[in-house]
């Protein structure tokens, strides 16, 4: 079964064999193995291990988004939230639940965050102390170009929280050169091909220490967790997701052999392969190409009384391939995930059996299109 989802990801036999064995977390060895996936975390996001530490916590990405607002922006804060889609709006809630204020910034769910745009509000503001970002918004299929981005908010005196959570690993980023970033969200089970359980953020050491006090949690106090890692032969603060961990180790070791760069030329050679694939099935992509990212794209849903994205997708599952069951978008549509340990020969055989779905529900080529825009073939 080939998961076509943005996370989690199909993942190696090498990475699914390290989670058949119980592990002991206090275990000294284990310890040193903990020790070992922060390192491997770090060294992905480019980041100085003087000035960078990676703080591991059970959970999904929004466990580590609200930790990261909540230890970086003090109780009352004021934040900029570009407003990108589904889950931007998921990072303003977590904001406001934890009682920071997110100040939203219009952008169209077919636009890139301006940065003469964040520029033009951080200096219309000067109370707002973060600019909160997400990288990849899975909900439209848009990257947004973080770097960039954490420069403007850096020659303002600001700082930034990014969600990199289905972007860490294939998309640029270079923590040393990026000093206005406090804080950098990720999971295991995107990019580094690991399997879901685990979350992370990368975050400057001075800012960690700067941060005490801020929480109001402990379980989501990235500063306290820090303190904790300064212990001698230091290893998780409370029980971790050990198999997850061990996973990931694997996933690390094949991630720096296969390196960045090939990573996210696979992916990308994934998502134009799927691209150019449902448009040949009279399908029409919700970006365009210009726009389109090569996380996960979102097709419009044929405009046929047929239709049903249950049924469409059940009839996917029969034939060896899980999508998405529910959308981010504010039009009808289904999302598929370039990511994961495949390339674009399986992606070949997933455009194949979506025509053979589409056949099932009654849909024809000619029945199948939504009239948005002519998609265009992607070129190199």
């Amino acid at each position: 079964m080939l998961l076509l989802i943005p996370g989690p990801v199909t993942t190696d036999a090498r990475v699914k064999a390290a989670m058949a064995q119980d592990y002991a977390p206090w275990d000294n060895e284990f310890r040193a193995l903990y020790r070992q996936v922060c390192a491997g975390v770090l060294r992905v996001a480019q980041a100085d291990a003087a000035h960078h530490e990676a703080l591991a916590l059970p959970g999904c990405g929004h466990f580590a988004v609200e930790a990261a607002i909540r230890t970086f922006v003090p109780a009352g804060g004021r934040l900029l939230a570009p407003s990108t889609g589904a889950y931007a709006s998921r990072l303003q809630k977590l904001a406001a639940d934890a009682g920071r204020i997110a100040v939203p910034l219009a952008v169209g769910t077919r636009e890139r965050v301006d940065p003469q745009a964040v520029a033009r509000a951080l200096e219309q503001d000067p109370t707002l102390t973060h600019v909160a970002l997400v990288y990849s918004e899975t909900g439209s299929g848009i990257c947004h170009d973080v770097p960039e981005l954490a420069r403007v908010a850096h020659a303002l005196g600001r700082r930034v929280i990014v969600d990199a959570v289905s972007a860490f690993g294939a998309l640029p980023l270079d923590l040393a050169a990026l000093p206005a970033i406090d804080a950098v969200v990720l999971t295991a089970n995107k990019c580094l091909e690991g399997l879901p359980g685990a979350a992370f953020v990368v975050a400057r050491r001075d800012r960690l220490q700067a941060a005490q006090g801020n929480a109001g949690s402990w379980s989501l106090d990235l500063a306290d967790i820090y303190q904790h890692t300064l212990a001698p032969n230091a290893g998780p603060r409370f029980t971790p997701p050990a198999p997850t961990l061990a996973a990931l180790a694997v996933a690390l070791d094949l991630y720096h052999q296969e390196g960045r760069e090939a990573r996210l030329a696979r992916y990308t050679a994934n998502m134009r392969t799927l691209y150019d694939g449902v448009a040949g099935l009279g399908l029409t992509p919700y970006l365009t190409p210009d726009l389109q990212g090569p996380i996960v794209i979102n097709v419009h849903a044929p405009d046929a009384p047929t239709w049903n994205l249950q049924l469409f997708v059940d009839a996917l599952k029969q034939r060896g391939f899980v999508l998405s069951n529910f959308t981010n978008t504010e039009q009808p549509t289904f999302r598929v995930g370039c990511i994961g340990a495949f390339g674009p020969d399986q992606m070949r055989l997933a455009v194949d059996a979506m025509g053979g779905a589409l056949q099932d529900l009654g849909i024809s080529r000619d029945h199948a299109g939504h009239a948005r825009f002519i998609p265009q073939p992607l070129t190199a």
